[in-house]
């Protein structure tokens, strides 16, 4: 009896193994590969548990996320043959898991060198075709579309699928990015003389043309200020014309006090003149005044 327990308990044991052995799991980030005595049989599998036979099927798994490559910064020439420091990432995956292991036995580590060698062949032939102006400033977008298009064509052939190519920075070497430096330097320079005299001739002609309208306007006021004035001093000697033939005596009266006001403004005015002169007649008798 115990022996026929302990031959039921290895039984089952060994039933337990053989189907521990038996079945597989598959997850919802991982592609799945079916080998028969190491060639592939199958590798379609949605995620969940699935059988496979022991002893004889083996499983490999791969990651089926998107995974990042962050490429080494490279030197590259330019079409003017010089050099830029490049430092790119890559968004990938891997799509073909019977191409990617067939093409570098499955190793993650061997597909992100040979994806790292693309994208740096595709990066040198797209920045040897450019200026450093324009790989810096004006065509990076267009680069990296570039770039993503044609590396992609070359990685199918490792059953990888790129995402997406990015360019994080594009530096210069010490030396030339000094002499760009200095270009851009005299560059900046040479616009801002030609902004400065652009300035100095429209200020100096809105200067001339402001004289010009100040010096209308003045004569403008000065004429019509002369115009006045020639009216008023013809008005003012026709009412004294007037005056005087109306009472010659009291407009010379008159005439006599507003030179003395205008001879004696101060104490220390002093007026040398003989004193009989007919212009002190009025100071005198008012009888003598009137002979």
């Amino acid at each position: 009896m115990n022996q026929a327990k302990m031959i039921s308990v290895v039984v089952m044991l060994a039933l337990l193994v053989l189907g521990s052995f038996s079945i597989f799991t598959v997850t919802e980030t991982q592609r799945a590969i079916l080998f028969r005595l190491g060639e592939i049989v199958r590798t379609d599998y949605e995620p969940g548990l699935h059988l496979k036979v022991p002893f004889v099927n083996n499983i490999r798994t791969f990651e089926k996320r998107i995974m990042t490559l962050d490429v080494e910064p490279e030197r590259y020439l330019t079409s003017e043959k010089k050099n830029v420091i490049v430092d790119a990432f890559v968004k990938w995956r891997i799509e073909d898991v019977a191409r990617f292991y067939t093409s570098v036995r499955g190793d993650e580590a061997q597909g992100a060198l040979r994806l790292s060698q693309i994208i740096k062949d595709s990066l040198r032939g797209e920045f040897g075709k450019r200026s450093i102006q324009e790989v810096i400033s004006g065509e990076r977008e267009q680069i990296m579309n570039l770039v993503t298009v044609n590396a992609s064509k070359q990685a199918q052939e490792f059953g990888i699928n790129i995402i997406d190519v990015r360019i994080k920075r594009v530096d210069l070497p010490a030396d030339v990015s000094d002499s760009v430096f200095r270009r851009m330097e005299a560059e900046r320079s040479r616009v801002a003389r030609e902004w400065r005299s652009q300035g100095a001739e429209s200020a100096e002609r809105i200067r001339a043309d402001a004289d010009r309208r100040r010096t209308e306007i003045v004569a403008e006021a000065y004429r019509e200020a002369q115009t006045s004035r020639g009216g008023g001093d013809g008005t003012a000697a026709e009412i004294y014309a007037k005056a005087f033939d109306k009472d010659k005596e009291f407009y010379s009266f008159y005439r006599s006090l507003e030179a003395y006001r205008t001879s004696f403004k101060s104490q220390n005015d002093i007026l040398v003149v003989d004193p009989n002169a007919d212009f002190f007649k009025y100071f005198k008798d008012s009888k003598a005044a009137r002979q």
